[in-house]
């Protein structure tokens, strides 16, 4: 067990499956909203750096709305189309890192508390893998008002636990976004690493936990 941590909050994307196991699947999609898509990018980009926003998805609409010339109620339409309900079609298939699910029952077995964070909408994962059972909070940073890596929606899931940040143990997979942001609010961090830094040996200093697969996980939190 680690020493002071109660609960272990994980990111989704990139963190509990692998990232190429969706963008295989979604290269067709991609092409045909290309134009959209790299709007898109700069949009969430720009948003990352603003303060928390009272309504993150009419903002991101108007911002969209703007780069294409379209109305917000379009911009909407748009979005949807190609980030949300547009993407969920493609989890249907996609399966988690070996190792997540029996990861999830040990450590609540073992007496931690588990939730989600992640910048996408959650429930765009369907059933998340049957993983929700483990879950007390699963939050949307974009309902929250802010994506990472800005600290606030850290910070409000550390409120809707009850806990001090500190006694969160957040793991996800970007150093840019999930590592940095958990540390900035004042949390423990785990990174998983992708290939190239385990291949090389070159960890993130940032975090406190690198990992490479889940059973390697599971040895820093339970044992």
């Amino acid at each position: 067990m680690i020493e002071g941590i109660k609960v272990i909050a994980f990111d989704i994307d990139g963190t509990l499956y692998p990232a190429y196991r969706l963008n295989v699947r979604i290269v067709k999609h991609f092409f045909l909203h290309a134009f959209e898509f790299l709007h898109f990018g700069l949009i969430r980009r720009q948003i990352r750096k603003t303060a928390p926003l009272p309504n993150l998805f009419e903002y991101q609409a108007r911002l969209l709305g703007k780069r294409l010339n379209v109305s917000s109620d379009k911009a909407k339409k748009i979005l949807d189309d190609m980030a949300y309900t547009g993407l969920a079609k493609y989890f249907k298939d996609i399966k988690p890192f070996k190792y997540v699910p029996e990861t999830f029952a040990k450590l609540k077995e073992a007496g931690y508390r588990i939730a989600l964070l992640s910048d996408f909408p959650p429930e765009q994962k369907g059933d998340l893998w049957g993983l929700k059972p483990y879950c007390e909070k699963i939050l949307s940073t974009e309902k929250i008002g802010a994506l990472k890596p800005s600290k606030y929606p850290f910070g409000i899931l550390a409120m809707e636990l009850g806990v001090q940040p500190q006694e969160i143990l957040y793991v996800g997979n970007s150093a840019k976004y999930d590592i940095k942001g958990a540390k900035n609010a004042g949390m423990m961090t785990a990174y998983l690493e992708p290939f190239w830094r385990r291949l090389f040996g070159v960890h993130l200093k940032e975090a406190d936990i690198s990992f490479g697969n889940y059973r390697q996980f599971q040895k820093y939190a339970l044992e």
